[in-house]
């Protein structure tokens, strides 16, 4: 495992380099001569580029669907025992580097720990790994690609175990390690050692700060649940439009107008961030139709409140058109407008001077915490991606405040949203965890005896004697399951032979209160055994008979999983 954690480690490093040298190369070629003293129209035609070509790439060349990043992740840890599809080695580099390349208002960082994830889980599979084996190579993908990615091994560590990784023990510890050092020490190699947000934190926290930053951690907490509901929102609002071509439509022309208008909401807007943090509001105006009224502050705050809010329709409708890409870099983005926009408007109009650099940096942990719902990632990236560990205490201040509220409003990440549709999440609570590892087709019992509504006693008695088991299902000859017959109930007439031919099984028959349908989670099955008191529940499937699922097996095959994943 070692071994395997430095070659995914060095990998997932390279991957990530190409990545960012593949947008870097794609975004100045387009937009590199453009003048600072106006908008270019061709910000409105490149995103519509980019996200088309991503969909022909992915509809008409691979002809498979390339779903989001860490969700995809997170659902094969779920759903496909830590196996990920083999185009995801290639396919996310193809379509989010067109997409944000051309201007899409995504990131890379989902992108490449679904690419990192899936070399490592294909590694594994060839080299005949276990299960536990297999998920804890891909929380050493998922760390090396946010090493590699942001240049943040240790906030990259933090993200594995809080979002990946549900119950890592010690034997996992040091790959885990090497593999973040090693993906942090490749990119280092390649792209130099900058930190990805130079910041320079000259300010240092007073006490008399605290209150601003607990209410910047509510004001961020505010942002998040409207960036998760409209994100939710615009979902809906594209389901209902039928076919990719009305939908990329719609969505290019909503986010090229969008860019237009605030060249700022263009690709993952790092530039703009690091404008931001210094304290900066140029970037406001830059490449845009309101540069000639630079320095008027009252319009820099309405322009700041804009493209915050913009920047959340704008990352919604690059998905919803059908682009590629990762949400760390949009809320990254939103939380340095928010910090910024906060601190901002209280110097304008109220008698503080606080810091603009300082609140931004704050910001973007704050956010992060509220959208992702990791605020010890958030606190741990935030510092190091910006080098601003003087201002640690402001920064756990705003993403536990973010966090708490966040969480209480709208309990499901993002993440977990977007996994929503594809079957449940694997979480932090080891006994959900484990029960959604497991799944009702692997334990049903199909060794039961089955009888029809319309055969009578005698033939029932006929096929009890031929049966070890107590309960017999009754069945149709099309599978349709009418109910059953449990042994013990039928016992004080089983010797009346008297009544062998005019007595129906229809008539001893009685329908069970609790019925496992075939889709449905292991927490479900597990809460209908609590409930019901049986041993053993049906299984339907659109009201076709399956068989049965006993406690005694959902329990032996939840101990053999708690023992394999709990053992070092």
């Amino acid at each position: 495992m070692i071994i395997l954690s430095i070659i995914v480690g060095f990998i997932v490093g390279l991957i990530a380099v190409l990545m960012k040298n593949l947008v870097f190369g794609i975004q100045s070629l387009l937009t590199g001569e453009f003048s600072v003293g106006y908008s270019n129209y061709k910000y409105v035609l490149f995103p519509a580029i980019g996200i088309l070509l991503t969909i022909i790439f992915v509809k008409f060349i691979l002809r498979k669907p390339v779903r989001d990043g860490i969700p995809n992740v997170l659902y094969a840890i779920s759903k496909k025992f830590g196996i990920l599809d083999r185009h995801n080695m290639f396919s996310s580099i193809i379509t989010a580097s067109l997409t944000v390349g051309f201007g899409g208002s995504v990131g890379l960082e989902g992108p490449t720990v679904v690419t990192g994830s899936a070399w490592g889980s294909i590694i594994a599979k060839m080299l005949g790994l276990n299960h536990k084996q297999v998920i804890t190579i891909l929380g050493f993908s998922a760390a090396a690609a946010m090493s590699a990615i942001f240049k943040a091994p240790i906030a990259a560590i933090v993200f594995a175990l809080e979002v990946i990784l549900f119950d890592m023990t010690m034997t996992a510890l040091v790959p885990l390690l090497l593999s973040s050092i090693v993906a942090a020490l490749t990119s280092y190699a390649l792209l130099g050692q900058d930190v990805l947000y130079p910041s320079v934190v000259e300010h240092i926290f007073k006490m008399k700060e605290t209150p601003y930053y607990f209410g910047l951690g509510l004001f961020t907490a505010l942002v998040s649940v409207y960036f998760i509901k409209f994100y939710v929102f615009s979902g809906k609002v594209f389901g209902k439009i039928k076919g990719w071509v009305p939908k990329f439509v719609v969505g290019a022309s909503m986010l090229g107008g969008l860019i237009f208008l605030f060249p700022s909401l263009y690709g993952e807007g790092y530039e703009d961030v690091n404008m931001a943090l210094s304290g900066k509001l140029d970037f406001l105006f830059n490449n845009s139709l309101f540069y000639d009224l630079k320095g008027q502050m009252h319009i820099a705050l309405i322009l700041l409140f804009a493209i915050l809010m913009l920047k959340v329709i704008a990352t919604s409708v690059t998905f919803r058109a059908g682009g590629i890409g990762g949400i760390f870099a949009p809320t990254l983005f939103i939380g340095t407008m928010a910090g910024l926009l906060f601190a901002s408007v209280l110097n304008f109009f109220g008698h503080t001077s606080l810091p603009l650099s300082s609140f931004a940096l704050a910001g973007m942990a704050g956010l992060l915490a509220g959208v992702v719902h990791a605020p010890l990632t958030a606190i741990f990236l935030i510092a190091e991606i910006t080098n601003g560990y003087q201002l640690m205490f402001p920064i756990m201040i705003v993403a536990t405040t973010s966090y708490g509220i966040a969480k209480f409003i709208v309990p499901k990440s993002i993440y977990t949203i977007q996994m929503k549709k594809r079957g449940d999440m694997i979480t932090h609570h080891k006994d959900k965890a484990l029960l959604t590892l497991m799944n009702v087709t692997s334990l049903i019992e199909r060794n039961f005896s089955t009888v029809g509504p319309d055969q009578t006693l005698g033939e029932l008695i006929n096929v009890i004697k031929e049966s070890s088991r107590n309960i017999f299902p009754v069945v149709d000859k099309d599978n349709n399951f009418y109910g059953i017959v449990f042994m013990d109930q039928i016992r004080h007439i089983m010797f009346q032979t008297e009544i062998y031919e005019t007595t129906l099984v229809k008539d001893l028959m009685f329908m069970p209160t609790k019925i496992v349908e075939f889709d449905d989670d292991m927490e479900t099955v597990a809460s209908k055994f609590q409930h019901s008191g049986k041993y053993n529940l049906v299984v339907l499937n659109d009201g076709k008979y399956l068989g049965f699922v006993s406690r005694a097996n959902v329990f032996s095959q939840y101990r053999k999983l708690l023992k394999d994943f709990s053992d070092d």
